[in-house]
Order: C-alpha cells, then structure tokens, then sequence
C-alpha cells in the first residue's frame, strides 16, 4: 500500500511540469492606423466576489487630457466667494429656520415656542 501512494505520489509530480505549462500568449488585435493600443484592466473572480484592478483604473483616468481642466473646474466651483455662500453655510440663521424655531411667537415675543 506503501509503495502505490509512492508510485502514484511520484506519476503525479512527473506529469506536474507537463500540466504546468502556460498557453503560448495570443496576441492582441491590432489597433486601428493612427491610434495607439490601449491596455486593458483586468478583473479578478474569487469565490463569486469580482475585484478590479483599481491601479490600472487609476493610470486610465489619470491620462485624461481632460482631467486637468475639469480638476480646475471643480476647484473653482468649490470656491464660491463669501458674500454668494448660502447663510446656512456660514453658520448664520435664515429667516425660516428663525420662524420655526420661534412658532407663533415670531415676532412678539423673544422667548421661542421651541428651544
């Protein structure tokens, strides 16, 4: 019994390298007369859950010649002067929030209907 779980130990790892071998690599299409080729990303399956590859993702949008402009664009629109802010956003009441918050008593009296 020794000896077969040998024998059969030793026929699997001598056919191991056979196995082991890769495909020869299939090359890729060719890309169309003046356009570069572009690399694809490639998605990892394991146990059902798909896991991209986020540094392949992030080199292709990071050579977006666009990027830099809309980058710009988004700054810029995230530095909205002060005296255009909302009054909720510089932490300062707005009459309607003022009016539910003093009820019925808005207007004639300093003491709120609700705290």
């Amino acid at each position: 019994m020794k000896q077969l779980c040998t024998l059969v130990a030793s026929l699997m790892l001598g056919a191991l390298p056979l196995a082991g071998h890769a495909a020869t690599p299939v090359e890729a299409p060719a890309a169309a007369p003046g356009k570069a080729p572009t690399e694809g990303c490639v998605e990892v399956s394991v146990g059902g859950y798909k896991a991209p590859d986020y540094g392949c993702l992030s080199k292709q949008m990071g050579n977006n010649p666009d990027g830099a402009k809309a980058e710009q664009k988004n700054q810029e629109a995230m530095q909205v002067p002060i005296h255009k802010r909302p009054p909720n956003q510089m932490g300062l009441s707005t009459p309607a929030a003022t009016s539910t918050r003093m009820g019925n008593t808005f207007g004639t009296s300093v003491k709120p209907q609700r705290p």
